[in-house]
């Protein structure tokens, strides 16, 4: 399953505290990319059921989705914006959406404030395996203006995790970093490989100025260290991980701790360099 070429922006409105800035990103990334914005709440007819009257819960709900509408109008006016309520658990429903969007972003409940061990089956985490398309994880503050922050490796799913970052940093029009980590021990041998696959990646986006770090460590604390400064932190799911199931442990340090917002890159089929490997590359600012 792969992302959708014409599937909108699709948005888990949830009752969170914070659950008001997920919307406000995911209308941003919707205006970005010239993409419509799908907002989407789980009603729980279950606790509905256990409250002294469903009529409140279910008022509640349009509530919550009256009001997300609001705000996404007022951060983007221009954005076609659909909202509706469905019925199920909100994993299963918005895993199920994914398979028609271009890209579907959640919240994540507070696990970047999080000391300890992150359970792994926070809605969050569980999206970003198991989606048919990139999640965008969003966090409880604002985001700076900094960079939009890359890591590349040598994986096959490498060019596409590049190009989708580029293209949110060319219609950001931020510039982009892309960090290359080698473990201690470990032997340097595809800084050409990679060097050249930015090249090439790249000329698609002469306008986004592109720095390339090589740094020795570990790559999750190294890259959730750098996402302090970023606008946006871009990964691949798996990496050159693919025996560690529908996670590798670089995208899940980043979810669990990265300040910034996370898209983890999935559900997008590689293509040649030059505007085919990400599914809105046909859409190109003028």
């Amino acid at each position: 399953m792969t992302a959708s070429v014409d599937g909108p922006v699709v948005a888990g409105v949830s009752l969170a505290p914070h659950g008001m800035q997920v919307v406000r990103l995911a209308a941003q990334e919707a205006a970005a990319h010239r993409r419509d914005l799908t907002l989407l709440h789980a009603f729980n007819w279950e606790a509905a059921f256990e409250a002294p009257s469903i009529v409140g819960p279910r008022a509640e709900a349009e509530e919550l989705i009256a009001r997300a509408s609001a705000v996404a109008h007022e951060v983007e006016p221009s954005v076609s914006v659909h909202a509706e309520i469905v019925e199920g658990p909100p994993v299963a429903a918005l895993a199920r959406r994914s398979g028609s969007a271009f890209l579907l972003a959640v919240g994540d409940g507070g696990m970047a404030h999080h000391a300890g061990c992150v359970p792994a089956d926070r809605p969050a985490v569980q999206l970003a395996a198991r989606a048919g398309c990139p999640v965008l994880v969003g966090r409880q503050e604002p985001p700076p203006s900094g960079p939009v922050l890359v890591g590349v490796d040598g994986s096959e799913s490498a060019p596409a995790t590049l190009e989708f970052a580029l293209n949110c940093a060319d219609r950001r029009q931020a510039r982009l970093v892309a960090i290359r980590v080698v473990e201690p021990g470990h032997p340097d041998g595809n800084r050409d490989t990679l060097s050249e696959t930015i090249t090439r990646v790249g000329r698609a986006y002469p306008g986004v100025a592109i720095e390339c770090h090589t740094v020795r460590g570990d790559p999750g604390i190294v890259l959730v260290e750098q996402s302090r400064t970023a606008q946006l932190t871009v990964v691949g799911a798996r990496g050159d991980e693919p025996w560690r199931g529908m996670l590798g442990a670089v995208s899940q340090a980043l979810l669990y701790h990265a300040p910034s917002p996370v898209i983890v890159v999935r559900g997008i089929a590689g293509g040649p360099a030059g505007g085919q490997g990400t599914p809105d590359a046909r859409d190109q600012r003028p």
